[in-house]
């Protein structure tokens, strides 16, 4: 990867990771799914929208995340997108669970040694279709599904829950998935 796809990257760890694990003054602390099954979850994912971030501005669209699990327990984790000038952007880090193995609902994300950002699941479809990401600051939120779309009903129960739990919804930015 080149030098300059790093700095986006460097950004996003630096931001995600300096250690504030709280929630903005007068916020409940933010609830994640009772657990996760990470064989289950593992596989691909796109990006159905997002808060924005300055480590995905230059993602115009299909974007993608794939989580494969390790034989050291960790996850690889690789983030595609389709660039704004028109070039595929790759990105590649690891996940390990945060607080032992159960219930594998937060995990550290690191794109970028020693760097590593909150990746927590806060909702989470039952077959494993559709999740909803986000970190405790409430800063940055992504809604995930298995299929390029999703349904439009699901979609507004999942800002429902979203702005419930106190996040921005209305700042969040609808990803384009084209074949």
């Amino acid at each position: 990867m080149r030098l300059s796809n790093c700095v986006p990257l460097l950004f996003l760890t630096f931001v995600l990771g300096a250690g504030f694990n709280f929630a903005s003054a007068g916020e409940a602390p933010l609830e994640v799914v009772p657990s996760v099954d990470l064989n289950r979850y593992a596989g691909k994912w796109y990006e159905i929208a997002r808060l924005p971030n300055r480590f995905q501005r230059d993602c115009a669209g299909n974007v993608t995340a794939t989580y494969t699990l390790r034989p050291d327990g960790k996850i690889q984790v690789l983030n595609q997108c389709a660039s704004t000038d028109g070039k595929n952007k790759s990105a590649r880090g690891t996940a390990r669970l945060v607080g032992g193995k159960e219930p594998n609902t937060k995990l550290k994300v690191s794109f970028f040694w020693p760097f590593s950002g909150d990746y927590w699941i806060i909702e989470l479809d039952p077959e494993y279709r559709w999740a909803v990401v986000g970190e405790p600051r409430r800063r940055y939120l992504w809604i995930l599904s298995r299929e390029p779309q999703m349904a439009v009903e699901t979609y507004q129960d999942l800002l429902k829950r979203a702005a419930e739990k106190g996040f921005d919804v209305n700042r969040l930015i609808r990803t384009q998935q084209t074949p």
